[in-house]
């Protein structure tokens, strides 16, 4: 890897009004230790002075290409998933980045040594840990760390990393391009694509040392998923029905990419959508059958919950 030219690699910045902590997260993408060569920013009818931040940013580092594009104006998720299809051809990898976070330096670095000895044409997915930090990046705390591998079986009812952090080759790139031309509808950016690179057969690097400063405050759209009242909240969304709307709206966007599964992973997807329609024993039994898994404790109780209720 010595020898070889450092990869060019395109950061995908969705924005919203997000004029309050953008500045340190910009600066943060310029003194990485691995100097990227794009900016790509989708902004969804910014009215603050996010647009005059990023002109100002480019002023001040005009190696790093910025291009700014109009967002979808449909939330969060479809702005990532239109960010998708706006990466340069030449890019060899991207970063997804929130607009209120703060990068350590090395967070490049880490991620494309990590899937540097991949194949490019193998999806590749790399996330990994933050410092959870308050509104003023104080009282930092790191980010509960997976205690199963990542794959399909785990994707299908939780995610594993936040799209913060996640990083891609040019597998996944492509891949995620072409599919994210397809959902009507998703839960979270972050989640769909950790079902789309896993369904696929590709690789899911969880990285455990903390890659950023993750910013916490009035305006985040989920938050870190750790403490008593997050879990106390995701327990009330579980028993109200919350979660069985949100696996029901990721099948309909996974039957899209269905084609794009390996035959193990589409019969495991029509596994996991029979088994919401089972009775209770029915559900339990198939639950155990077809090896569907959260992390933590917690999470497979809430799981095995969820089955139980109906709420799956």
């Amino acid at each position: 890897m010595t020898d070889a030219p450092p990869p060019r690699i395109a950061l995908l910045l969705a924005t919203y009004n997000g004029a309050a902590n953008l500045e340190a997260q910009l600066e943060s993408f310029a003194a990485q230790t691995l100097r990227p060569t794009w900016l790509v920013v989708s902004d969804d009818g910014s009215t603050d002075a996010t647009r005059a931040l990023l002109a100002a940013f480019a002023a001040r580092h005009p190696w790093l290409a910025l291009r700014l594009v109009e967002g979808p104006c449909r939330g969060s998720a479809q702005n990532f998933l239109h960010l998708l299809g706006q990466v340069p051809p030449e890019a060899d990898m991207a970063a997804l980045s929130d607009q209120d976070d703060v990068w350590l330096p090395e967070k490049l670095a880490r991620g494309a040594a990590a899937m540097a000895d991949l194949p490019a044409d193998l999806p590749v997915l790399y996330g990994g840990s933050s410092w959870i930090c308050d509104a003023e990046l104080g009282n930092r705390r790191p980010y509960p760390l997976p205690v199963r591998p990542p794959g399909f079986r785990h994707a299908l009812v939780q995610n594993i990393a936040g799209g913060n952090t996640m990083m891609l080759n040019r597998g996944a790139i492509a891949l995620l391009a072409a599919a994210s031309r397809e959902p009507e509808r998703i839960v979270v950016h972050d989640w769909w694509i950790y079902q789309i690179v896993s369904g696929a057969g590709g690789r899911v690097i969880f990285d455990p040392v903390p890659l950023l400063l993750y910013r916490q405050h009035g305006g985040n759209l989920i938050g870190a998923n750790d403490g008593f009242r997050t879990k106390y909240r995701r327990l009330r969304m579980l028993l109200s029905g919350g979660f069985r709307q949100w696996n029901a709206i990721n099948i309909r966007a996974l039957s899209a990419s269905a084609h794009r599964f390996t035959p193990e992973n589409r019969r495991l997807l029509a596994e996991f959508e029979a088994l919401r329609r089972a009775g209770p024993w029915g559900r339990l039994r198939q639950l155990k059958r077809i090896g569907l898994y959260r992390q933590g404790l917690p999470g497979r109780l809430s799981l095995w919950l969820a089955a139980v209720l109906g709420r799956i």
